[in-house]
């Protein structure tokens, strides 16, 4: 007996399966025979994948800059796994994940290698707010929540410490066994070349299509040969959106040279996803519809290349034994208007619309599905 199963479910290679899940795993996958205790029929006309994941979010709701609540950005909006980038330090992060256990959506964070998160907007101005020992022993505590480690690395957060925060960053990472590294990148100092220089493979440069003079494009549009060559040692890219971080200019020209994005992330917290330009993960997902990116290049940076990244070795792919974490969406072909970080307009022809998730196998449906009355029971 299965707890559910799916059926009809339409992939982003438009071929139909039925998916069986029990126990909070992924039981049976393709044509599936067999009684479970639910049963919801896509009928063909509803998207499947594995869960989405935004890889770069903002969820302590007591942080005093950037704060939100993990399910309004989580499984309201058809995203099952989050993870907070750098919101808390070794000071507060027991506190993030005690907070977070109580929510449906799954909650996972990077560890600001500043003690004290983003208390202030320049939490590395100050070396001594860099506690190597309290990352450590926050790894130790915490090893199943904390993914890896977060080091913002603009002028106005390091002040005259120039690179030096990154070294210590890359400094930590080794004694915590390797970790991921995600580099906020933004105006200089330091320069980008000297922060690219550094960054090693699984390394993860956020806010990659950012319109700032300390971006990954020349002024002539070419990649920056640093992050060429960082590319090539297998430094990855997230989107990052946020409120000042993506310009649809450089993301335009950057994915026309084949330069695309790892993961598509939303730095989303309460003020950019009420007043925009974020909204949500899908919001940020369906912008790339217009820079170039095809439904299952995008698809693809929010399940398996976000989960990989992260090392997050059971979830973003359909696969039997994989966690029951699934995203079932539509997308509605209509007109649409897209604001980038820089107030510049893109007129869209479709947007994502994500209608249910299904967590460790409870099925929600979304705010956007409740609307609609889709899957009304």
């Amino acid at each position: 007996m299965f707890d559910l199963i799916i059926r009809r479910a339409r992939l982003t290679d438009e071929r139909q399966v039925d998916i069986a899940l029990r126990d909070g795993k992924i039981a049976a996958l393709g044509k599936v025979d067999g009684e479970a205790k639910r049963e919801q029929d896509l009928g063909g006309r509803y998207y499947l994948s594995a869960g989405w994941i935004d890889s770069h979010v903002h969820c302590y709701p007591k942080s005093p800059i950037y704060h939100d609540e993990a399910d309004c950005i989580g499984v309201n909006t058809g995203v099952t796994t989050v993870v907070d980038a750098g919101s808390t330090g070794a000071n507060d992060i027991d506190d993030l994940y005690a907070l977070t256990r109580n929510a449906t959506t799954q909650v996972y964070a990077l560890l600001n290698i500043a003690r004290t998160g983003i208390v202030t907007q320049n939490e590395l101005a100050d070396m001594a707010q860099i506690d190597k020992v309290g990352v450590c022993d926050a790894v130790k505590r915490l090893p199943g929540f904390i993914l890896g480690i977060k080091a913002r690395m603009s002028s106005s957060v390091v002040g005259e410490n120039g690179i030096k925060p990154l070294q210590c960053a890359k400094e930590i990472q080794q004694e915590i066994g390797g970790l991921p590294l995600m580099v906020h990148i933004g105006n200089n100092p330091p320069d980008l070349d000297d922060i690219a220089a550094l960054l090693t493979s699984g390394d993860i440069i956020t806010h990659c299509y950012n319109g700032k003079p300390n971006r990954i494009l020349t002024p002539a549009g070419e990649l920056r040969a640093s992050i060429k060559k960082a590319l090539q040692r297998g430094v990855r890219l997230d989107v990052g959106h946020g409120s000042a971080s993506f310009s649809f200019e450089v993301a335009r020209i950057a994915i026309a040279q084949g330069i695309l994005p790892d993961t598509i992330s939303s730095d989303i917290y309460c003020r950019n996803r009420i007043k925009g330009p974020v909204h949500s993960l899908a919001h940020v997902m369906s912008k790339f519809f217009s820079v170039g990116m095809t439904l299952p290049q995008v698809i693809d940076c929010v399940t398996t290349k976000a989960a990989e990244g992260l090392h997050l070795k059971n979830k973003g792919r359909l696969v039997v034994g994989g966690d029951a974490d699934l995203t079932i969406f539509t997308v509605n072909e209509e007109p649409c208007l897209f604001v980038d970080s820089e107030e510049k307009q893109v007129r869209g022809e479709k947007h994502l619309v994500p209608l249910a998730a299904v967590v460790a196998g409870q099925w929600i449906v979304t705010d956007e599905g409740k609307a609609n009355h889709v899957f009304d029971l």
